[in-house]
């Protein structure tokens, strides 16, 4: 058996309840998964106009690609 579920079947068993608090707890300073994903899937569609701006104008494409640096900043904080 896991780990995990020796966890479980100590629970349900009326056991390790202290372990069981501390894993809740740690549960609730997890990322967001949702939001995560959605500002990664922003990011790289300004990175992608940011390529495609290259050919255009060098000194936008560099804008908006040190722009979708800075929403993976924002990416790593949600």
């Amino acid at each position: 058996m896991s780990d995990r579920s020796n966890l479980y079947r100590d629970i349900f068993n009326g056991k390790n309840q202290e372990r069981w608090e501390k894993e809740q707890k740690a549960l609730k300073h997890m990322p967001n998964q949702k939001w995560h994903q959605i500002v990664s899937f922003i990011k790289s569609g300004v990175r992608i106009l940011g390529y495609v701006l290259i050919p255009y104008s060098l000194p936008i494409a560099a804008g908006v690609l040190i722009f979708s640096e800075l929403i993976g900043i924002i990416e790593e904080l949600v």
